[in-house]
C-alpha cells in the first residue's frame, strides 16, 4: 500500500515515480523491475470547484482587459487632442522669463528686482525646450 500523505492543491499533476524490485532474499541480484507512474488527481468536488474558479477568473480578467482597453482608448484620444494648458502656460512663462533683462544691465525700463540671472535664464531655456517636446509630441 502506498499513500500519498501530503495531499494538496499544489502537488496536484505531479508526476511520481515508483520502483518496484523484485529479488531474492538470499541473493542481492534483482530478479525483476518495474517502473510505476503516479499522478496525483483532484477529486470531482475539487474538479468542479476548481473549473468554477477558473471560469470566474476568465469572465473577470475578460471584463479587467475591456475597461483597460476603453480606458486606453479614452486616454489616446484626450492625448492626441493637443498639448494641455499647464503646459503652454508654462511656456509662455519661460518665454517672458528669457526676454527680461539680464542682471547688471543698467539702463532698462523694467525694475531691478525682474532682472533675472544668468543661472535663472539658463533654467528658463532648459524647461523651455522640455516643453517644447511635449508639444511637439502631442
Amino acid at each position: 500500500v502506498i499513500r500519498h500523505r501530503d495531499v494538496r492543491p499544489c502537488h496536484y499533476g505531479v508526476i511520481d515515480k515508483f520502483r518496484l524490485q523484485v529479488s531474492e532474499q538470499s541473493q542481492r541480484k534483482a530478479l525483476g523491475k518495474k517502473e510505476v507512474i503516479s499522478v496525483l488527481l483532484p477529486s470531482t468536488k475539487e474538479q468542479q470547484q476548481k473549473e468554477e474558479e477558473d471560469k470566474h477568473i476568465k469572465e473577470h480578467l475578460a471584463e479587467a482587459v475591456f475597461f483597460e482597453q476603453t480606458s486606453f482608448q479614452q486616454e489616446s484620444r484626450t492625448a492626441s487632442s493637443g498639448p494641455s494648458l499647464l503646459t503652454v502656460f508654462l511656456g509662455i512663462i519661460c518665454i517672458a522669463a528669457l526676454m527680461l533683462p539680464t542682471l547688471g544691465e543698467a539702463e532698462s525700463l523694467v525694475p531691478v528686482y525682474l532682472h533675472l540671472s544668468v543661472n535663472q535664464k539658463l533654467v528658463a531655456a532648459y524647461v523651455l525646450g522640455l516643453v517644447t517636446m511635449v508639444i511637439l509630441r502631442t
